[in-house]
């Protein structure tokens, strides 16, 4: 049989209920008082006050979300005047033991009114049974004014406690649905980049084919099989994109690189297309540029990138200092050379044309 996980807020409330539960006992002092008492009628309403006293706590204090986030306070002042009802029908049976109820009740009016209000019933609360003590015959406090402050005080701190986490959940959802959004937005723009080109090139190239059909008819079959080639290209792009939070696309790095060569004050030199490299060295060249672009803003100092492409190899090259004095051996060439080797490619690094600068070079096999 399967097994699901608790849901975090049932196994909240399940807290809230256990621990509320263990302090009920103190409930046993009114229930002694009433059965000592000698009136049945007394005693029993007492008695059934209680039994209704006990779930209608539990399960306020077991709806505490509810009452904030639906702001249900007209059904929060319920639950509390309900309690009320129940301790005034249980004091000609228990006398001040009945007093021990207000403890209760106080803190339900923390845990689900507004924070003002609540106050409200603690400060009423407090007094009411101060002056009871000073004031009824035969009455004593027993305690319970100062157990009213205690009981107050621990639920405030639960509910800030409860009010931090609900807003860190809150935050949780919404840097969640930013980062989902910042995806869609990411994947639509590389989309435009793969698609814009692609999509103009195979219409041109399919009005031409159209045109060669009777006069040339082998050119015009040659501009067939460049369509095939080129939706093969763009197809393997998207899919790339789609699938790809962690993809990466030739098309899409030589935008990114020229806006960030651009962000650094770098004149960029770059390829508008890539249709002549075949889709299989398309991610290798594509993490070329990358590596070669980082590099030169990070390192070069350079006033010019220039990027050539060809079918069987990239070059990036600028007219910065120079070599780093680590030969171009860094983390970042490593890891490309890696990626070369797995594929059959080599990479060549040297300066640039007219001993300045500094030239990456990525040829793959023919």
């Amino acid at each position: 049989m399967a097994t699901h996980d608790t849901d975090p807020q049932d196994r909240a409330r399940f807290g809230r209920l256990l621990g509320a539960g263990i302090w009920l006992f103190f409930l046993g002092n009114p229930l002694g008082a009433l059965f000592r008492n000698d009136n049945q009628l007394e005693r029993y309403s007492g008695v059934v006050a209680l039994v209704v006293f006990v779930p209608v706590y539990l399960y306020g204090l077991g709806q505490i979300p509810r009452f904030h986030i639906e702001r249900r306070y007209l059904a929060a002042w319920t639950y509390v005047s309900v309690l009320l009802a129940c301790f005034a029908v249980t004091i000609p049976g228990a006398g001040d033991q009945s007093m021990t109820c207000l403890v209760f009740i106080s803190a339900l009016a923390v845990a689900i009114l507004p924070k003002w209000q609540a106050g409200g019933v603690v400060v009423v609360t407090f007094a009411a049974i101060t002056a009871a003590g000073f004031w009824v015959d035969g009455w004593s406090a027993h305690g319970n004014n100062f157990a009213v402050l205690l009981a107050a005080a621990a639920v405030w701190s639960f509910r800030l406690a409860w009010q931090r986490q609900a807003k860190l959940m809150a935050a949780e959802r919404d840097l969640s649905e930013l980062a989902v959004e910042e995806e869609r937005a990411r994947i639509a723009r590389d989309l435009h980049d793969i698609l814009g080109h692609s999509l103009t090139v195979i219409s041109v190239k399919a009005e031409l084919a159209e045109r060669l059909f009777d006069d040339d008819p082998v050119r015009a079959k040659a501009e067939l099989e460049d369509l095939q080639r080129l939706s093969r290209d763009a197809l393997a792009d998207v899919r790339s994109t789609a699938q790809g939070i962690r993809g990466i696309s030739l098309p899409g790095e030589i935008a990114s690189a020229r806006m960030a060569l651009e962000s650094a004050g770098i004149e960029p030199l770059l390829p508008t297309v890539a249709d002549e490299v075949p889709s299989r060295w398309r991610e290798l060249f594509a993490w070329t540029l990358r590596e070669g672009v980082t590099n030169v803003i990070r390192h070069s100092e350079a006033s010019t990138c220039e990027v050539e492409l060809d079918a069987d190899r990239i070059r990036v090259t600028d007219d910065g200092r120079g070599p780093c004095p680590d030969d171009g051996s860094g983390n970042g060439l490593e890891g490309l050379r890696q990626r070369a080797r797995l594929a059959g490619a080599t990479v060549t690094t040297s300066a640039g044309p007219g001993e300045r600068g500094f030239s990456l070079t990525v040829t793959v096999p023919a």
